[in-house]
């Protein structure tokens, strides 16, 4: 997320950071390169020359210059501007004092639009919701049998009709919300391939017709420019309250994360992280800035640990580590529920410090053919084996590789990494003597590692 402008931005405050005065010069020089690393990540020009002046004009004041650590101040001062750029802070969703809460998607073919449709009433969902979803848009083939498919597949209730009118498909759905008492319905409207007067016309008079409490405009974090300017173009047409950036894991520059809200006066409330109907998360801007530029976001990897994680086993578990009997069984579990709250990379730039790690550990995956692989590893050994990984000699490591299918070197370099963890587990149990770990556990509950 954001690697490109995470990384230049990270190695230019180094620099400053590195520094025990700083003058005029410098800071010019870090702006120079801040305004290079913005622009190349397509965040939009006027919004960087903003920025940066902004930036410049506390950069040399007083809070800096007379500072004991004026590189240090710099980097807070940055990660606050960045904080404002993207809205301050988490923009929650409008919710009707009375009667369902009526939330509007609106977007371009492509951008993800229907997916994001299902992942946001999963959501909802998890959130204590009882979400209805309406099909609205009856022009792109199949779009009505892609959105009950997905959302049969996760357990969502759908209302369509192909043969009435989009703005008399709304009211039906809004009808039928209220009589089945869903607290909320979701309106998944008609795209286009670009943006047009019919379209716009549509879904103003679908605004009108039911009267939304959101307006959330679906935009592809992938076109840079072209979703800043899709979300100026319906904010001006229909009147957005919020903006939706899917693929944000994906190979993205950061340009209309770090631009929409400035454009266009709407916060970005979701993101979309991945391709599972879990993977759409709240946007929070200071949790973001603090991950581009390399701080970390305890909070966030809290939220996804106790998402994700069983809780009577991490009580289980962490018996096991008090008294240092972890096994190569906990091992398996603890690779499943680690696995369970994203890409390993993502966990690590969570943790303060993480982004500086080597690539190469960053990018260890977690993919479902690697965890695969360990699981038929260790279930190809004996139970004393998984107990005992001590007695694997040559002959046992060539008989687990050939009943798991895998080579030697596999089997050792999993006997390696179960090594390494259970150093790490004696240092925790010193750890533990010393009070640390009661610490830790108050820092963090519900970790799976």
């Amino acid at each position: 997320m954001f690697s490109n402008l995470a990384d230049k931005l990270q190695n230019t405050l180094k620099q400053l950071r590195g520094k025990g005065k700083l003058n005029e010069k410098d800071v010019d020089t870090a702006m120079r390169q801040i305004k290079l690393a913005l622009l190349e990540a397509d965040v939009n020009f006027k919004v960087v020359k903003d920025f940066i002046a902004s930036l410049r004009e506390r950069a040399v004041g007083q809070e800096v210059m007379n500072s004991l650590t004026p590189g240090q101040q710099v980097v807070k001062i940055v990660n606050e501007e960045m904080t404002r750029l993207m809205g301050e802070k988490q923009s929650d969703l409008i919710t009707a004092e009375k009667g369902p809460t009526a939330i509007m998607i609106v977007g371009l073919q492509g951008s993800g639009k229907t997916t994001t449709v299902v992942k946001l009433a999963s959501y909802l969902r998890r959130s204590g919701k009882n979400p209805l979803l309406v099909a609205a848009d009856i022009y792109r083939p199949g779009a009505v049998k892609q959105l009950q498919v997905f959302s049969e597949s996760v357990g969502e209730k759908v209302y369509s009709n192909e043969e009435a009118d989009p703005v008399d498909i709304c009211k039906e759905g809004l009808k039928l919300a209220e009589k089945d008492s869903h607290d909320t319905v979701i309106f998944d409207t008609a795209g286009r391939l670009h943006i047009d007067q019919e379209m716009m016309t549509e879904v103003a008079t679908i605004k009108e017709a039911v009267n939304p409490h959101e307006v959330l405009l679906v935009v592809d974090a992938m076109t840079g420019q072209d979703a800043v300017n899709a979300a100026a173009s319906f904010n001006e047409s229909v009147g957005l309250t919020g903006v939706i950036l899917t693929k944000l894991d994906g190979d993205t520059r950061g340009g209309a994360a770090l631009s929409v809200n400035a454009v266009t006066g709407c916060p970005v409330k979701f993101v979309g992280v991945g391709e599972k109907v879990e993977a759409l998360e709240p946007f929070h801007p200071d949790r973001m800035a603090s991950r581009i530029l390399g701080m970390g976001d305890v909070l966030s990897l809290i939220e996804k640990a106790e998402a994700s994680v069983d809780q009577e086993k991490a009580k289980e578990m962490e018996q096991k580590l008090r008294r240092q009997q972890f096994t190569l069984d906990d091992f398996k579990e603890q690779m499943k529920q680690l696995r369970s709250m994203g890409s390993l990379e993502d966990i690590m730039n969570m943790m303060p410090g993480g982004a500086n790690l080597p690539k190469e550990v960053k990018q260890m995956s977690l993919n479902e053919d690697n965890f695969k692989r360990v699981e038929a590893i260790i279930s190809s050994m004996t139970a004393r084996e998984k107990q005992d990984p001590a007695i694997i000699n040559s002959s046992r490591r060539k008989r687990i590789a050939m009943g798991s299918g895998t080579q030697v070197q596999d089997v050792n370099r999993l006997l390696n990494q179960f090594n390494q963890m259970q150093k790490m587990i004696k240092k925790m149990g010193t750890m533990d003597k010393k009070g640390g770990l009661k610490k830790l556990k108050k820092g963090g509950k519900g970790f799976p590692f």
